[in-house]
């Protein structure tokens, strides 16, 4: 049975002198003592007030949430990884239900659903309606709703995580981490946590149209190599829109005032051409990254058979051996 022993909190902060201390502090309170603060270079006193709360503190060699969260990882050595924001907005007490499904075997990877239990003034409207938006899309383009992608409360297997290629340095981080384990495999779940408002004294660092935007181009362009077809679709989809509204104008021209646009259609052709080539491409890749995907099961199908006997030879080994040393004792 896995224990709290196991756990390493992982703690990305920017200026979070405010709440850093009492979120360190909540953490121990639940047996959670391995704490490592990653902090972007704050300038209010972060660091000191982590360290003295009892926290392992790492200055950030880059910049942004997504580098701090990959040169965090490079610096746990516990089993499981338990990230949280530093802005006192997530509940150390739901500590216990995020790693539950790690320890019990059910899961690689685990997100907290901030909207399962929010506070009113949690979140602003906007905020909301973008992670609606942001959700929808996700479920639309990878085929799997897990109610909450841009949740900053995740729960993870060190090696689950060490298997996934992780690139962003800001804000999308959350989504590639979302998008990375419905494309590799990795065993997902979606467990209910509180989320709060943060502190008066607290700033937040999100931007939300900007990060938005980040966000979403993150998706999209993540979906190149899980859902290729929605790629190159969506591309060949506008180019034969674009075509057909030109033909269309030129058509019109033509057969009511009998002008010709020769260069028009040229130009549309090019479009409805490029759409259908698109198209098909998208088909190719989605054929291939399925291929892929069936060929990886395959080989970690034959990885794991093989492990397997192995483990059973050390097992009767060291059950010869013990035996063994209880007859040469008799």
């Amino acid at each position: 049975m896995d224990s709290r022993e196991d756990v390493c909190v992982l703690i990305p902060t920017l200026d979070e002198a405010a709440t850093i201390g009492s979120v360190i502090d909540g953490f121990r309170a639940e047996g959670l003592t391995n704490v490592l603060v990653v902090d972007g270079h704050s300038s209010d006193g972060t660091r000191e007030i982590a360290a003295d709360h009892g926290a392992r503190v790492v200055v950030q060699s880059g910049s942004g949430k997504g580098q701090a969260v990959r040169e965090g990882i490079r610096n746990i050595d516990a089993r499981y990884v338990l990230m949280v924001d530093g802005d006192g907005t997530y509940r150390p007490s739901d500590a216990p239900t995020m790693l539950e499904p790690l320890f019990a075997g059910a899961a690689e990877h685990v997100i907290g659903d901030r909207f399962a239990s929010m506070e009113q003034n949690a979140m602003s409207r906007l905020n909301r309606t973008g992670n609606r938006i942001i959700n929808r899309a996700f479920a639309f383009i990878h085929g799997r709703d897990l109610r909450d992608i841009l949740s900053g409360y995740r729960a993870f297997t060190r090696e689950s995580v060490e298997s996934l290629g992780l690139f962003a340095d800001g804000f999308g981080i959350e989504t590639e981490l979302a998008v990375e384990c419905v494309k590799h495999g990795v065993t997902t779940t979606v467990v209910d946590i509180h989320y709060g408002a943060r502190p008066d004294a607290s700033d937040t660092n999100l931007h939300p149209l900007r990060d938005g935007g980040v966000i979403l181009m993150t998706l999209y362009k993540l979906a190149k190599t899980n859902n290729p077809l929605f790629y190159f679709g969506s591309v060949a989809g506008l180019s034969s829109v674009v075509g057909l509204v030109i033909a269309a104008y030129v058509g019109v021209e033509y057969f009511t005032l009998g002008i010709s646009h020769e260069a028009l259609a040229v130009v549309s052709a090019f479009f409805l051409l490029f759409g259908m080539q698109l198209l098909m491409f998208g088909v190719l890749s989605d054929l291939i990254v399925t291929l892929n995907r069936e060929q990886t099961r395959r080989l970690e199908e034959i990885a794991r058979y093989r492990r397997e006997p192995m483990d059973d030879v050390s097992d009767s080994r060291q059950v010869e051996s013990a035996t063994t040393s209880r007859d040469k004792r008799a």
